[in-house]
């Protein structure tokens, strides 16, 4: 095992495009960390630089305390998992496995004690006389998984590995590779566009968005899951982690006598102490338009949490998704939709575009199935205002934390 340092690394291209800008990060030694984000954010780059697959156009990378620049990736003690298996298909699972060791001059009884020991962890040990095209998709990609683990690398380094796999294969072998994390402590670093996986699989998570000219670098938070989800930094990390998405409102504060109070639309809610305390220098803000963050899991029906007048939104159902032991419940309101650099560009990469969402704004409430809430009904909604997030509609900043751009370089 070994720790990976990202120093100042940056890539530009040819033609004067730049993927990865001023990345800052060290991937401790045994840590399993996530590069999350959506297209174009410069994360599969980053992953194929530390490899050494990509040349670096700025800074160093050292895995351990070797600097690996110029190092070849075959010497750079690395093992990679790829999204498309890249299994040779004429050869078998237990060939396959064995070939890169083969290369390296391994003794046959290392070669066999190392791919059964892979096998057995990953239990395909049945399976090791077969051929690629006899598995199933989860198979391949276990197949593609032991080939690097019977490498015994510093790191391992995978590139969106589960992304070929249906939704029900997928959670399942996100479940795996937790179990076989734990029990490998091997340094890992991932990469997907699937901010669930991100959230679910890492120690730690790395979101990056594209570089631009204003902001020449990708990285905007890392930290673990809960960090990012309870303090996002600014409103492009609100905007990706989470499913369903925060729900985002213009809002206004005011002091009325010991309480703040957020106005917003229609509705008015007594705000919290412990937001007001995780927003130093909110107090400031009084007065000025905010964008108003709420998870949609701060949200609950009335009927289930109790009726409280100074935390109800009374709201119109309009769409219900059933979940068993959850309901999403989607309603709108008759004001604009939040709109700033951040949430355009989070909007363009799931192709749609700010100009269709006209001037009402869609929220989501996760209640609990006990509410039966249906659509057409008027439903009083409890808002946890201890989970409140506030930023600034100019910057796209959390306030009360550092400059996101201080985050990133």
């Amino acid at each position: 095992m070994a720790e990976i340092t990202l120093d100042g690394i940056g890539k530009i291209y040819p033609d004067g495009t730049r993927a990865v800008g001023e990345l800052d990060l060290t991937i401790l030694d045994g840590e399993f960390l996530v590069f999350v984000g959506p297209s174009g954010c410069g994360k599969t780059t980053a992953l194929r630089m530390i490899a050494g697959l990509e040349e670096i156009t700025e800074g160093t990378i050292s895995i351990g305390d070797r600097i690996v620049n110029d190092v070849q990736p075959k010497d750079r003690d690395i093992a990679m998992v790829f999204q498309n298996y890249a299994l040779y298909p004429h050869m078998t699972v237990r060939d396959n496995m064995a070939f890169g060791l083969k290369l390296r001059k391994f003794k046959k009884d290392e070669i066999n004690r190392r791919v059964g020991d892979a096998a057995e962890i990953l239990e395909i040990t049945d399976y090791l006389d077969r051929k690629p095209k006899a598995l199933s998709g989860g198979q391949r990609q276990r197949v593609a998984m032991g080939r690097a683990i019977v490498r015994e690398p510093a790191a391992f380094l995978m590139d969106e590995p589960l992304s070929n796999l249906d939704a029900k294969l997928r959670v399942q072998m996100r479940a795996e590779l937790e179990r076989l994390s734990a029990r490998l402590r091997t340094t890992t670093v991932y990469v997907t566009h699937d901010q669930v996986e991100a959230m679910t699989l890492g120690d730690r998570v790395a979101v990056l968005r594209p570089v631009s000219a204003l902001r020449p670098y990708n990285l905007q938070q890392v930290g673990p899951p809960t960090e990012l989800f309870d303090s996002p930094v600014n409103l492009f990390v609100a905007g990706f982690i989470g499913s369903p998405a925060m729900n985002l409102m213009y809002g206004t504060l005011e002091n009325r006598g010991q309480d703040v109070w957020l106005k917003a639309g229609e509705y008015e809610i007594k705000v919290h102490q412990r937001s007001l305390e995780a927003h130093p220098g909110l107090e400031k803000r009084m007065n000025d338009e905010l964008v108003v963050g709420i998870r949609p899991h701060s949200l609950e029906a009335a009927s289930v949490a109790g009726p409280d007048e100074e935390r109800t939104l009374r709201v119109t159902v309009e769409v219900t998704e059933m979940l068993g032991a959850e309901t999403f419940v989607h309603f709108s309101g008759k004001r604009p939709p939040v709109m700033t650099p951040d949430i355009e560009e989070l909007l363009a990469d799931t192709g749609q575009d700010a100009s269709s969402l006209g001037d009402t704004s869609i929220f989501i409430a996760r209640v609990s199935a006990d509410a039966q809430v249906r659509r057409g009904d008027e439903v009083d909604l409890i808002v946890d205002t201890a989970k409140l997030h506030f930023f600034d509609p100019a910057t796209g900043d959390r306030i009360g934390v550092k400059q996101a751009a201080e985050v990133g370089g």
